[in-house]
């Protein structure tokens, strides 16, 4: 059972973690309301802080979602998201919901189905599944599974959206009739033109044969210039298990593919990515060599510079980053260490400034990520950062 600490006590501990105690933190770690956990959140254009998060048996548990009005201290009560109770999963990681706001601000979000989620996928398999906030704002849609023609979902999917009413849900996964295999894995996406109210059928994202790594999850991000960006991780042979940017710049009707890292090994490395986007940049984020990186894109291209890695000396397992930049170009690099299959761990975090050199705001907080956690950073108005762990 995950215990929460109160948060005058977790902001004490960041500052004493902190190699610049006596300024004021600009970082402020905040537990998951109610004891949840995997906590994926944004904030809109008037500040206010958009967060969903996991509740209930890991194999079958339950998706709320809250929010927060800038200057406030209290998240509203809760919503669930999914309509079928136990229709989402956390076990992994990895497998659980993501969100993002569209047009007007719209709430969308996406998750893979538990085993008892229905409708299942072909094969009798789990269904990736989609809602998004009703026009009223108070309620989430019936949830729909938006795989057609593929079966074996497997890793987290992603999900991004415009502000043009394009709504765009990923995933891996193989096509009826072929064989299930790990190297035959392809990236596909199902992509909506109405604020998600119908989606496409799925459409294979990527053609060329790198195979995807089953267990690992993926992300989506909308840049500044409409372009719309997929991180996934490779499986070719088995044994390179290299990261992947896919970028395209025609809605979601052409990728192409960059190959951002390499990494070599004979597992199923369960990582997560990230990305962040505004006034600071576009970046992204992900694992490799027990290590998380991170690196500037180029909006509308793909195009990365050289990736950066955490500072410091790891404790642990460096796993599932998250990234947040400000107006101003800092940006905030969080992680967890020593987290692993039913085993929390610690939460970590650096910031950077806008020339990407790590400052001295630095933290962690020992037992801050609980069984199957994650962490989600967000900027605010303010120019400071909020940690939901």
């Amino acid at each position: 059972m995950r215990r929460t600490l109160p948060i005058a006590l977790v902001l004490s501990l960041a500052l004493l973690s902190s190699s610049r105690a006596a300024e004021p933190a600009r970082v402020t770690p905040l537990p998951t309301p109610d004891g949840g956990i995997q906590p994926q959140a944004v904030v809109d254009t008037q500040g206010t802080l958009h967060l969903i998060y996991f509740k209930g048996e890991a194999a079958a548990g339950d998706l709320f979602y809250v929010r927060r009005a800038a200057g406030q201290e209290k998240f509203s009560a809760p919503v669930r998201v999914n309509s079928q109770a136990g229709s989402a999963v956390a076990t992994g990681t990895i497998r659980g919901a993501q969100l993002v706001l569209g047009k007007a601000g719209r709430v969308h979000v996406a998750w893979n189905g538990s085993g008892k989620a229905a409708p299942q996928s072909a094969n009798k398999t789990p269904p990736m599944l989609y809602t998004r906030l009703n026009d009223a704002g108070k309620a989430f849609e019936p949830q729909r599974n938006v795989m057609t023609q593929t079966f074996n979902l497997d890793g987290g999917g992603a999900l991004a959206a415009d502000t043009s009413g394009n709504v765009y849900v990923a995933w891996h996964a193989n096509e009826v009739g072929t064989v299930n295999s790990e190297g035959s894995r392809k990236v596909w996406l199902a992509r909506s033109t109405n604020e998600g109210q119908t989606f496409g059928k799925e459409a294979l994202a990527f053609a060329d044969p790198t195979g995807v790594c089953t267990c690992c999850g993926m992300r989506g991000f909308v840049d500044s210039q409409g372009a719309i960006h997929i991180l996934f991780r490779s499986a070719t042979q088995q044994t390179n298990r290299d990261m992947y940017l896919l970028s395209s710049r025609d809605a979601g009707k052409s990728f192409q593919g960059a190959l951002l890292q390499k990494w070599s090994v004979n597992s199923c490395t369960m990582s997560s990515a990230s990305f962040a986007g505004g006034p600071g940049g576009l970046f992204a984020a992900w694992e490799t060599q027990k290590q998380v990186y991170f690196a500037r894109l180029t909006p509308g291209t793909g195009q990365a510079a050289k990736p950066v890695a955490a500072p410091g000396a790891p404790m642990g397992d460096r796993k599932h980053p998250s990234l947040a930049t400000n107006a101003a170009g800092e940006t905030l690099l969080v992680w967890t260490e020593g987290t692993g299959w039913q085993k929390g761990g610690a939460l970590a975090w650096c910031l950077f400034d806008k020339d990407g050199k790590p400052t001295a705001q630095t933290g962690r907080i020992n037992g801050g990520i609980p069984v199957w956690g994650l962490p989600a950073a967000v900027a605010g108005k303010d120019g400071g950062f909020i940690i939901i762990h």
